[in-house]
């Protein structure tokens, strides 16, 4: 693996964070600024994470974003009919999982496409989060004060101040990073992605590994879905529409910058502060939105280009 192929991503990442420190000189390296920038992508970061799951055996899931959308409509209508916080929670998240657990079977019981299958589901999950919410928004009383505070609380270290939601993705980055890089689970989940039937030829169980992926990465939506509702102290059926394209795409930066261009966890993290610093540096130079779909496009497309470039000199 040649150097320009490794670090071809990192470089790209350093290039906009100085065009930004440049640009923004006043604003946008404070430590305020970076901490905001944390707890933005945090919800993104909990999805990508959950996504490199699956997507290390080859696999990857439409749905999230409608099961990030369905678990925060779920938690907010529990709430309406007086379910406690830590109930409408469980709940949410048993959905999550079993959402997942539905998409794995179908890939991995009925041998159905992930493509197809999870964009099936994609609708599946949407619809029901429109009727169970009639189409409208859950908000202001009916949302428990416990609940909607979460997302503003924060972890006091002197004057550091890191905020809930980032120690929320920390927590599952270091879970994500344990299971896949120093467990047998991890391992076999790789020897999927390397090659599917030798892996089951070596006596994996093939379908259980797909299935139990689909359900993590599930759960991980929900629990995303969950962060985003907390955060603006709402909920609605189409919340987390933008996170699967956002999630893919970090995944992907990351994978670049592997040497089997494996999904890894952390390469994910580059990805997602890739996505977070594009979105926030942009905002504060107040330049429209859709130019930051084509610039996450050129920057993945550009990536790729000089990783095959870097393979092909290797």
């Amino acid at each position: 693996m040649t150097l320009l192929r490794r670090y071809a991503t990192l470089i790209g990442f350093a290039a906009i964070l100085l065009f930004f420190a440049i640009s923004l000189p006043d604003t946008f390296l404070t430590s305020q600024n970076l901490i905001n920038i944390s707890q933005q992508v945090s919800m993104l970061a909990v999805v990508a994470f959950a996504m490199t799951v699956v997507m290390a055996m080859g696999d990857f899931d439409l749905s999230v974003g409608s099961m990030a959308s369905l678990s925060g409509v779920v938690a907010a209508t529990l709430f309406v009919a007086g379910w406690s916080v830590p109930a409408g929670i469980a709940a949410a998240l048993a959905v999550g999982l079993l959402g997942g657990l539905f998409n794995g079977l179908l890939v991995a019981g009925l041998g159905i496409l992930p493509f197809v299958a999870t964009l099936g589901t994609l609708t599946m999950f949407s619809g029901i989060a429109f009727t169970i919410s009639d189409g409208r928004t859950i908000f202001g009383r009916d949302i428990p004060e416990g609940f909607g505070t979460f997302a503003r609380d924060a972890l006091e270290l002197g004057s550091l101040r890191i905020p809930s939601l980032t120690l929320v993705a920390l927590a599952v980055l270091a879970v994500v990073w344990f299971v896949l890089e120093h467990t047998s689970y991890g391992r076999r989940l790789y020897a999927i992605g390397g090659n599917m039937e030798a892996a089951r030829l070596a006596g994996v169980n093939v379908r259980r590994l797909r299935a139990s992926a689909f359900a993590i990465t599930g759960l991980g939506a929900a629990g995303a879905g969950l962060m985003v509702a907390s955060r603006v102290a709402s909920a609605n059926p189409t919340q987390g529409a933008g996170l699967m394209l956002d999630a893919i795409a970090a995944v992907f930066l990351g994978m670049t910058m592997s040497e089997e261009a494996e999904p890894r966890v952390l390469a994910t993290l580059v990805g997602v502060l890739i996505l977070a610093v594009l979105d926030n540096g942009l905002t504060q130079l107040a330049v429209d939105s859709y130019v930051r779909e084509i610039l996450v496009g050129g920057i993945i497309l550009a990536a790729v280009a000089s990783a095959r470039i870097g393979l092909g000199r290797g």
